[in-house]
């Protein structure tokens, strides 16, 4: 063990790194799987000025969540190579940050474009 209390020995280190490895390749399947589903889906739904504005909505939420996914195992991933509870710290202040900042921006964009899409419906009425 090291000789600092804080310090991550390598062996947990190396079991976290394969760990997030492999929670990655999980979620990839899944996502893939989920696009499928979502692609048979929508062929299934009439297209008309209605679901045109919803889908443009939904596939961008969809690339917010996958961005998001992604985020979160990146950070997995960089928490898994810490050597010391200060670095894990620092990491995971750093990705708050930027989370919140992320999710500012894309409530805005859902928003600017829900609100497009209902006003491209209510032309058409």
């Amino acid at each position: 063990m090291a000789s600092n209390p804080f310090q991550m020995p390598d062996e947990i280190r190396d079991l976290a790194e394969k760990n997030v490895e492999q929670a990655r390749a999980g979620y990839h399947q899944f996502m893939d799987a989920m696009t499928q589903a979502m692609g048979m889906w929508s062929k299934g739904i009439p297209e008309n000025q209605m679901t045109s504005g919803l889908k443009v909505v939904q596939d961008r939420a969809i690339g917010f969540a996958k961005q998001n996914a992604e985020a979160g195992l990146s950070l997995a991933s960089d928490l898994a190579k810490a050597k010391d509870i200060s670095e894990i710290m620092s990491m995971q202040g750093r990705f708050a940050q930027t989370q919140l900042q992320s999710y500012a921006l894309q409530t805005q964009e859902l928003g600017r474009l829900m609100t497009e899409a209902i006003q491209g419906m209510q032309r058409k009425v």
